[in-house]
């Protein structure tokens, strides 16, 4: 579970105790408001993660004093703002509604393997630019290979659908998942110079920063989606990046509102 801004009960509670067992002096009133915030922050930096402000697992293994070694950090985000000539609060807003700050499985059978959802869609188009006709596949699997999206069983068991896609035809499986924090779909490989899917794969294996830079190399290649970046245009991002379905989901209001929170923390903290 996640803990942010305005949360209240028992669990902001338990934070609050353990921000007070290393070291800041704040109350454990079970309000996480600007004071929580600002210790957590706190314990962010100091850790080299991301300054959102949110805790989540890697936040929570920082208090416990155990650091994820695949773990996006703080400067990561720095480097793509500047990379991209963009805020690095935008950046930050990014990271929070669109990746909800994590690019790995934390827990049960799947642990520290990357987020992923397979597309059987896609898996369809993929295999006729591969030159395999789909339709026996379809018939046989239509929960891995359809005309229309579905099949989604959710979270780590995507990886069982992938495994499975992957013994129809290989290439075409991994291209059909969207990888990582940033959910980056596994076609894009050749448009963001890596050499192969399987290289791409590997980079979504590897760290967030690895992720990060996947996510990177997409803005850079698509000049609208940069420019709206860089304007702060949330809805025009959010259509580009997320689809026409967008709205549904709030993502450019959401987008905005993290902007603005992240912007307003930035200036506090300089």
């Amino acid at each position: 579970m996640l803990l942010k801004h305005g949360d209240t009960g028992y669990q902001v509670e338990s934070l609050q105790r353990d921000l007070q067992r290393v070291g800041h002096d704040i109350a454990a009133d079970g309000w996480y408001g600007d004071i929580t915030e600002a210790a957590v922050r706190a314990v962010q930096r100091e850790h080299g993660l991301v300054m959102d402000g949110i805790v989540g697992p890697k936040t929570r293994q920082a208090l416990q004093r155990h650091a994820e070694p695949n773990a996006l950090k703080q400067i990561d985000l720095v480097n793509a703002a500047n990379r991209l000539d963009v805020e690095l609060a935008a950046i930050m807003a990014i990271n929070e509604v669109e990746s909800r700050g994590r690019g790995f499985y934390v827990g049960g059978p799947r642990h520290g393997q990357p987020i992923i959802l397979f597309e059987r869609h896609i898996m369809r188009r993929r295999l006729i630019h591969h030159e395999i006709n789909p339709v026996p596949l379809q018939q046989k699997h239509p929960d891995l290979v359809n005309d229309k999206p579905g099949g989604y069983i959710g979270g780590y068991r995507e990886h069982g659908r992938l495994e499975r896609a992957a013994n129809l035809h290989v290439t075409s499986a991994l291209e059909s998942a969207s990888w990582g924090a940033f959910q980056i779909m596994g076609y894009h490989w050749s448009v963001l110079e890596y050499a192969n899917v399987g290289e791409f794969v590997g980079a979504m294996e590897e760290s967030e920063a690895t992720q990060l830079e996947a996510f990177v190399r997409f803005i850079e290649v698509d000049a609208g989606l940069h420019r709206a970046l860089k304007r702060q245009d949330w809805r025009d991002f959010a259509r580009r990046y997320n689809g026409p379905a967008f709205e549904r989901n709030d993502y450019d209001t959401r987008l905005a509102a993290a902007y603005r929170r992240h912007d307003r923390q930035l200036e506090v903290a300089a």
